[in-house]
């Protein structure tokens, strides 16, 4: 019998880098059971600490330069079908994905939920700037629901594993630090050196319980206070949705631009609360800079800053909010809430995302149109968004339920909806 074109016993999965943790390892097995062949590519002592089984880890140990021309070996000597990766811009990926497209292997991109935090992201080819929702409308998606008799799957019963990112974060920071001497010529994708991002991982673990008791009485004294108020949404300024799908280089640069259109635009009895990113090590003096900015304007006692927690207490009573593109704004859009976001974002539709001047919805937030955006809404829980989590062993089990299925389907997530005309790939942006 000759086997399907999807037939695990004919696919040959190379994992890049995935999130901290152990969820590709158990993604691995759990393809490998299926019958599939599983090689892992890794770049420092922390990819190799958490893939378990040693004999489909592949080194690599060369410079960043020589990178494509190993890959491509790779892939030849592998017999390679698939590759598996976390995030699609940092060099390394963005250059295998370049090749694996130019030979027709199929790119398997996880990330963050777009719908976080119940939610993952499992998209192919390309997530965030470089996702296939880009090039889609509402109009679209609306059309292909009414033709779809699926159902979206709950979220889970239980989650929370922001305690296990920070630790895994810490954990594999920890192994590139003090057992990286095999990977001399390893280089992180991100500007600091990776002592840095071990010593800022492990202060925000150890001051996780004060950090609780701070935040807790910012948003009590925000809730409490009884004043109208706009709600900036800040993101890690290192974070791939800032630096390659915005024209901001850092959270200080949109601090500026929302503080002076604050200032200028919103009626004088309103306020604007400013909520730092839950992962937020303070890379940035984002306080601080708040501070600065609002002397600088004149408005020092109508600004507040939350750093990190929940967003929903805050939402529950904001006029508006403001952010780059980060996937908090989904929350915004399901509360009906105004939205005014900046940079490239897979919800930046104009049914619901305002396009006013920052000026003029501080003024006067344009309403989101909230029958347009729950369409969107469900039409990505049929398609892309996987429940569960990378990082708590709850969530690792819960995704692992539906991934491996769906990486092993011969259809990528829309085209059960889709035509094949709106299903066509993009072409990716490739990070320099």
């Amino acid at each position: 019998m000759i086997p399907l074109a999807n037939s695990p016993n004919r696919r040959v999965f190379l994992f890049l880098q995935g999130p901290h943790g152990p969820f590709f390892n158990a993604l691995g097995r759990m393809l490998r059971a299926a019958g599939a062949q599983v090689w892992r590519v890794g770049f420092n002592a922390g990819d190799q600490a958490f893939w378990g089984d040693k004999s489909s880890y592949i080194p690599y140990r060369g410079a960043p330069d020589d990178w494509p021309e190993t890959f491509s070996d790779l892939l030849a000597h592998h017999g390679v079908t698939d590759i598996v990766l976390y995030g699609d811009t940092r060099p390394v990926h963005a250059r295998a994905i370049e090749i694996a497209n130019a030979r027709r292997i199929t790119v398997h991109v996880f990330e963050e939920g777009y719908l976080r935090p119940w939610w993952v992201t499992y998209e192919r080819s390309g997530s965030n700037g470089n996702s296939r929702l880009m090039k889609l409308d509402v109009a679209q998606m609306q059309t292909a629901l009414a033709q779809s008799e699926g159902h979206a799957p709950p979220p889970p019963s239980h989650w929370g594993d922001m305690r296990q990112h920070i630790f895994y974060g810490a954990l594999y920071h920890w192994f590139v630090l003090f057992l990286n001497r095999r990977y001399q010529k390893f280089r992180p994708h991100r500007e600091l050196p990776v002592s840095k991002e071990f010593r800022l991982y492990f202060k925000r673990l150890s001051l996780m319980p004060i950090h609780r008791l701070q935040r807790g009485w910012a948003t009590a004294q925000v809730r409490w206070s009884g004043f109208p108020y706009h709600l900036v949404l800040l993101q890690l300024g290192h974070d791939s949705s800032v630096q390659y799908h915005s024209d901001f280089s850092c959270m200080s640069e949109f601090l500026e631009l929302v503080i002076a259109g604050f200032a200028k635009g919103a009626p004088a009895h309103q306020h604007l609360v400013i909520k730092e990113h839950p992962l937020e090590n303070h890379r940035e003096p984002l306080r601080l800079r708040a501070r600065q900015l609002a002397a600088q304007h004149g408005i020092t006692n109508r600004i507040h800053y939350v750093p990190g927690g929940k967003l929903a207490r805050l939402l529950d009573d904001a006029k508006s909010a403001v952010t780059v593109n980060s996937t908090a704004g989904q929350q915004v859009l399901w509360r009906g809430i105004p939205l005014r976001i900046f940079g490239q974002s897979v919800y930046d539709k104009p049914e619901f995302v305002s396009r006013q001047s920052i000026e003029a919805f501080f003024a006067q937030p344009d309403a989101p149109g909230g029958k347009a955006y729950r369409a969107y809404r469900q039409f990505l829980l049929e398609t892309c968004q996987v429940p569960g989590g990378f990082y708590s062993r709850q969530g690792r089990r819960q995704l692992l339920r539906r991934a491996a299925d769906m990486m092993l389907s011969a259809q990528d997530p829309y085209q059960g909806l889709l035509s094949d005309k709106e299903a066509t790939t993009p072409q990716l942006r490739v990070v320099e």
